[in-house]
């Protein structure tokens, strides 16, 4: 195991959900955490925009306030800048000289992602370019998130690492394309390499309009939840403390490069099973079952046995218990409003 403490690690698209809380955990472990954010997709200016005003946008850069004075509170560096510069990008590569990338630049919403296939090319694609290229002969290991959406349809139910991917939709296809580009800079510079496969996140601070977060806020606005077919669909939900502690283990463990890892909890739930949790702690939740998406792949269990195996993850959080977490937060963060 190689410490985190007192490395470097360049956070790219690390203002968002996901990367804020991986920058507070490495931080609060001694790391030397930069991040580098452009603040538009699904952030800051985004829901400044007059394109945002309507779903919660209110909401939504309250949340993102308290996400940006955490991580001024903890003395983390962010850059604001557009990863898509590339000549900036490898300025600031130069400037901080980090150890390990992060990249978690994209759009994360794959509804979002067929809406609006330009978009989402320049901001997945794009930045995800510019981050190898800045990278090669300059770090130690470019660890990249790609998504479950890259396997498609779960046959059975359960897929591993070694299953066939076969994306549906834009979102699924750019991830995996992703993948593809991430090992071929392996390949040509010998740029080391790990490929994080995440499932139905949920947790704190989160603006995406995850399916958790759709459901409790929903709830606490008195409106009604809707769900894409029956609620027997299975998801592999995956709370967000589980994750940056796999992510962190990634990080500390030299064997994890050139892998490829499920980093989910390891056990599909069903939408319906999260509405029961919600009915423990709200009354009179009204649910509409309407017909589901045709570009909603059938998911499931994604084994983690791999990552148990070589980085020694070890998720904590079924979702009686992170979900549980996450409901909780949500009562104060409306009752301090």
């Amino acid at each position: 195991m190689k410490s985190i403490k007192g490395r470097t690690f360049l956070l790219i698209g690390g203002a968002g959900f996901i990367g804020h809380n991986l920058a507070l955990e490495m931080k609060k472990k001694g790391a030397n955490v930069v991040i580098v954010d452009g603040l538009q997709v699904n952030n800051f200016l985004s829901f400044h925009s007059a394109e945002s005003k309507g779903t919660n946008s209110e909401l939504y850069l309250k949340i993102l306030n308290q996400r940006l004075n955490l991580i001024r509170k903890h003395d983390i560096p962010l850059y604001i800048l557009d990863c898509r510069d590339y000549h900036g990008l490898s300025r600031l590569f130069n400037k901080i000289k980090p150890d390990t990338v992060f990249h978690l630049a994209a759009v994360a919403h794959a509804s979002r992602s067929n809406k609006d296939p330009y978009t989402t090319f320049d901001h997945s694609f794009r930045t995800l370019e510019n981050a190898l290229d800045s990278s090669r002969d300059r770090i130690d290991h470019f660890i990249y998130f790609s998504s479950s959406m890259v396997y498609g349809h779960f046959k059975g139910g359960f897929v591993t690492e070694d299953t066939l991917c076969e994306p549906i939709g834009i979102y699924g296809a750019l991830k995996y394309s992703g993948e593809k580009l991430v090992i071929a800079y392996n390949q040509v510079f010998d740029l080391p390499y790990t490929i994080i496969r995440p499932s139905a996140l949920y947790g704190e601070r989160c603006v995406s309009r995850r399916v958790g977060q759709i459901f409790i806020e929903n709830i606490m606005q008195n409106s009604e939840i809707i769900i894409n077919g029956d609620g027997n669909d299975r998801l592999d939900f995956t709370y967000i403390k589980d994750l940056v502690n796999g992510l962190i283990k990634v990080a500390e463990t030299e064997e994890s490069k050139g892998e490829i890892f499920n980093l989910t909890y390891g056990k599909s739930r069903s939408l319906n099973d999260m509405i029961n949790i919600l009915n423990q702690y709200y009354d009179n939740i009204n649910v509409q079952y309407i017909p589901k998406d045709k570009l909603t792949p059938d998911r499931g269990t994604l084994c983690i046995d791999k990552a148990k195996r070589i980085i020694g993850y070890q998720p904590e959080y079924p979702l009686e218990k992170g979900f549980t977490e996450y409901i909780q937060w949500y009562k104060n963060f409306f009752a301090m409003k």
